[in-house]
Formats: C-alpha cells, sequence, structure tokens
C-alpha cells in the first residue's frame, strides 16, 4: 500500500513547496489538504480555525484514540533553489520542510482509510497551522480541544543533516524553550564631536551586549548553559549624529524550566546597572514562546519498536544531545505523551546538504516514503494488535 501512494505523496509535496504560504495565512493550503483529504473517503473533516484541518478515522473497532501531526505554514524566505516546483510566491518559502510533513501525513491518511474495517480504535489526522510564529498553531489547536479523547500523539521533521534512510529518537528533552526579548536603551542624542554633552546609547548598548554573555558564562549553572544570542542592534543613520536610543532583540534557548526563569531577573539586574551607571533608562520585553519538547518514554518504546519493524534496527540512531531550536509540538505534549522523531533528509549527491531556514534547503525526496512508513506504523503497531 506504501508504494501505491509514493506518486501521490511526491506530487502533494510539490505542489505545496510551489504555493507556501505563512504563518495563520494558509487558507489555500487548508483548502487544498481538504480536497485531498475529501477524495480518500472514511474520513470526518473539521476546521477548529480556518487554516488548519482535522481528519477523523474511526475504526471499525472500539478503542483509543491516537493522533498525528504536520505542520503546514512556510517561511518568510526567497527561495534560491532552481527546481521546477520552486516557490511561486515571492519572499515565502518552505525551507523548513513543512511541506514534506503534510505530504507525508497526507499519504499515511489515505493508505490508513484502505485500512478502516481492521483498526481497533480511531486515527486523529492534524494538519497544524503556523508552527514557525509563536504562540503557535498548536497551542491553539489544544486549546480549542484538538485532544480532548486523544492517549497519544506523534510527530516528525525532515533533517538534512542526517542521511535518508536514518531516523533519529532523543528521549525526554529533545528541543528548547523559546523566549524572544526586545532591549530598548534610551540616552541624549546629540551631535558626534561632543559626546560628552550627550549620553551615548550605542556605546551603553555595546556594553550590555558584552556584559550579557556573562549571564552565560558566569551565572548559570555549567550543566545548563543556555543560548542567549542578541541578533539585532539598530540605531541611528548619520555619520555625526550620536542617536536618542538603541534597539536590541534577541532569543533565549534553555533546555531547563528553572533556567528560563533565572535568565531573565538576571538580564534585568544587568541592563539596569549599567544603563543607571551611565545616566540612561531602559525597557525590557519579552515574548514568552514555545516550552521544551519532551519526548514521553512509553512513546518512545513506541516509536522504537515500529523504526525497528518498518525500516530495520540499523535505521534507529538514538540521538544523545537535545537540539537548541524550538518545536510548538511540544505544546500537545504538555497535555498527552508524545514523541518526535526527526526524519534524515540529505543526499550529498543531489546537493540536498543546506540546513533549515535557509534559501536553498533542499530535501531528499526518497525520505518522504520514511515519513509515510512510520505514520502508518505507529498505528497499524497500537490499533491492530487485536485485529
Amino acid at each position: 500500500m506504501l508504494a501505491e501512494v509514493k506518486a501521490d505523496v511526491l506530487r502533494w509535496r510539490r505542489h505545496i513547496h510551489a504555493h507556501p504560504e505563512l504563518s495563520f495565512q494558509e487558507h489555500k493550503t487548508a483548502a487544498y489538504i481538504t480536497q485531498q483529504l475529501e477524495s480518500f473517503g472514511g474520513l470526518t473533516l473539521t476546521h477548529l480555525t480556518p487554516n488548519s484541518v482535522i481528519a477523523d478515522l474511526k475504526g471499525a473497532h472500539p478503542g483509543p484514540v491516537y493522533a498525528l501531526r504536520a505542520d503546514i505554514d512556510a517561511l518568510p524566505i526567497q527561495e534560491e533553489n532552481d527546481e521546477p516546483f520552486c516557490s511561486t510566491v515571492p519572499g515565502v518559502m518552505h525551507a523548513c520542510g513543512h511541506d514534506a510533513h503534510t505530504a507525508m501525513l497526507l499519504g499515511a491518511a489515505k493508505v490508513l482509510t484502505q485500512c478502516q474495517s481492521e483498526l481497533h480504535g480511531s486515527v486523529r489526522f492534524i494538519f497544524q497551522h503556523a508552527e514557525e510564529v509563536p504562540p503557535g498553531g498548536a497551542q491553539e489547536l489544544v486549546d480549542l480541544g484538538v485532544l480532548d479523547g486523544v492517549e497519544k500523539i506523534f510527530g516528525l521533521h525532515v533533517m538534512p543533516n542526517s542521511p535518508t534512510g536514518e531516523v533519529g529518537l532523543k528521549e525526554g528533552v529533545f528541543c528548547a524553550s523559546t523566549d524572544n526579548f526586545d532591549i530598548t536603551i534610551t540616552g541624549k542624542g546629540g551631535h558626534g564631536s561632543m559626546p560628552h554633552l550627550c549620553i551615548d546609547p550605542v556605546v551603553i548598548g555595546a556594553e550590555v551586549v558584552t556584559a550579557l554573555q556573562n549571564v552565560v558564562a558566569r551565572r548559570i549553572d555549567p550543566l545548563q548553559v543556555p543560548v542567549l544570542t542578541i541578533a539585532t542592534f539598530q540605531t541611528g543613520e548619520s555619520y555625526n549624529v550620536i542617536p536618542e536610543r538603541v534597539k536590541l532583540a534577541g532569543t533565549l534557548r534553555t533546555h531547563h524550566s528553572n533556567v528560563r526563569e533565572q535568565v531573565p531577573q538576571v538580564m534585568e539586574q544587568i541592563i539596569s546597572g549599567i544603563t543607571a551607571a551611565h545616566g540612561a533608562t531602559y525597557e525590557l520585553r519579552w515574548t514568552r514562546g514555545y516550552v521544551n519538547g519532551h519526548n514521553h518514554p512509553e512513546a518512545c518504546a513506541i516509536a522504537r519498536q515500529v523504526i525497528e519493524k518498518t525500516l530495520g534496527p540499523q535505521a534507529l540512531r538514538e540521538v544523545t544531545q537535545p537540539l537548541f531550536g524550538g518545536e510548538d509540538f511540544s505544546s500537545y505534549q504538555q497535555k498527552v505523551p508524545g514523541c518526535f522523531l526527526f526524519i534524515g533528509s540529505g543526499n550529498e549527491k543531489i546537493g540536498a546538504t543546506y540546513g533549515v531556514h535557509n534559501p536553498r534547503f533542499r530535501l531528499d525526496e526518497e525520505a518522504l516514503q520514511t515519513g509515510v512508513a512510520l505514520h502508518v506504523g505507529f498505528i497499524l503497531q497500537l490499533l491492530m494488535n487485536d485485529a
């Protein structure tokens, strides 16, 4: 059955790749997914939001409900590839593989609808909007009840730095929490030739940037070190004018909830002290992002069995270190046990080596079958044992 959907999955992925939509704007993508799902038959479709799709497959026999999830949004990136199905939308690209995730789950849905009479339970296929932008589509769907009655949930993500055919699994924490911050430092502007009459926010801002690295180096337990990045530093536009203010922005990534709470307090102390010493003022604003993702041991045990049974034991790679990237799949895992896998999609021979969020990101499309096989494998393992 998997071989029968291979051409469809490839076609779906390429169509979605060519027609990307940004987070919270995925209306045409949701409509396309709906059209495909309706053609399979046997599914009950709902739209908890206008830009997401939920499809329920009720087995012929009573039993538990398990969920499979794919994200469907794209990124504000101008694609730099030359494939015939490149993005047709200027400045928007599926540079994180969500097009592949969607096609994989569509393929699994088509296969599993053919097994409906043998299923002892139900499957909920979640095609989720807005993974890329906090507060994220996952939390919105959770709040709307998408996991009501669900026992476990499974998801996956393509990884171009792993070879096609390999599947990475990290039990416990597998990715970081993702919080963003904005710092505005206000001084006193003036002529560049008379800095003594000014309070230079550029100099103060530079001192803040340097000092904040001490949050990582000297104020946090070395075994729990987060990533603290200042990504933007915006100020004046003239050669000889000291500006009134500077704006800095960055992100905090950590695998530890206590560090997530500690760092903002330490940052407040540092910024307050430096600006006060120079006679400047500041404002520090935080935008809370996703909690860290946590793979549940029971769900991981199921995933290991499915990987080995479906792909062979050689395909499984036990990941030892969590990523500092974020993933809003973590919102589901706050509600029910779940497991999130990393699907190898790298292939040097075809140039599939660029990382996610890169304008030249591409993937080995053979990885699509890996994803379909695993999605189907989860459900066959869980809902056909009594058949």
